[in-house]
């Protein structure tokens, strides 16, 4: 058995490519649309995975879908999340909340961090090697709702 990719279905194809590619600092790798079946894949790698993700279709990805029919879509805690390692993340956290990204679980030990994309689905953040050394405003800031 090996992995090949997390789909997570999208409501805005910009605002999801804000957040992962823009934010997060992940790439698109390549684009499908399908005509007869109405939707939109975008591949997305992380940047230790991309040059892997150019030339194996086999490599780690995340799949983006995004359905030309309007759809609601409630995100389902069952799902769980996304994680991602980091090499700061009190950095990256910074960035995020910068760009108006709520941080729901603050890198308070200097070692995990909860986000959620545009569509609610939860990110987690882990700090590459040892946890950074504890600091403000990341030690003493609470939890914003759900993750």
């Amino acid at each position: 058995m090996q992995y090949l990719h997390t789909m997570v279905r999208i409501s805005d194809i910009d605002e999801s490519l804000r957040f992962y590619c823009g934010l997060l600092g992940m790439e698109e790798i390549r684009r499908r649309e399908s005509e007869k079946g109405r939707f939109t894949l975008i591949f997305l790698a992380a940047p230790a995975d991309v040059e892997r993700a150019r030339t194996d279709e086999q490599a780690p990805m995340l799949e983006l879908t995004w359905n030309w029919d309007p759809e609601t879509y409630t995100g389902g805690r069952n799902f769980g999340h996304l994680a991602y390692r980091v090499n700061d993340i009190y950095g990256l956290c910074q960035r995020l909340m910068d760009n108006g990204v709520t941080i729901n679980r603050p890198p308070r030990d200097g070692h995990m961090a909860f986000v959620k994309s545009p569509d609610d689905i939860s990110i987690e953040l882990l700090q590459k090697g040892d946890p950074l050394p504890e600091q403000e405003p990341w030690a003493s800031m609470a939890n914003t709702g759900s993750w």
